[in-house]
């Protein structure tokens, strides 16, 4: 469902946190819904005007890093860039995004 403060999830779409300063692209979007929050609030369009008075969940605090990648736990179909950091940490819901690890080069020998 997308409110006002809501925006659609598709890919190239910027968001940024309700709580924090960390912003987002989209790489790849959801294959099913997925409910991108950051410090465990909905995240917005840039433009989207912030709820007044909200504050990050302290266990939602862990952080984004800059130019790292974020993914679901149990399905690496859904992708974010962090363009800008934050002490949110991005979730679907209240369950954290994981770290993305770059896959690992063949050797050669």
């Amino acid at each position: 469902m997308t409110t006002e403060n809501t925006a659609v999830i598709r890919t190239g779409v910027r968001l940024r946190s309700q709580v924090c300063a960390t912003e987002v692209i989209v790489v790849r979007p959801p294959a099913d819904g997925v409910d991108l929050t950051c410090g465990g609030h909905p995240m917005i369009a840039l433009d989207a005007e912030a709820a007044v008075g909200l504050v990050s969940e302290p266990e939602l605090s862990g952080g984004a890093l800059l130019g790292k990648r974020y993914t679901l736990a149990d399905d690496d179909t859904f992708e974010v860039l962090v363009t800008k950091p934050g002490t949110g940490t991005l979730g679907d819901g209240a369950v954290p995004l994981v770290l993305k690890e770059a896959k690992a080069l063949p050797a050669s020998d």
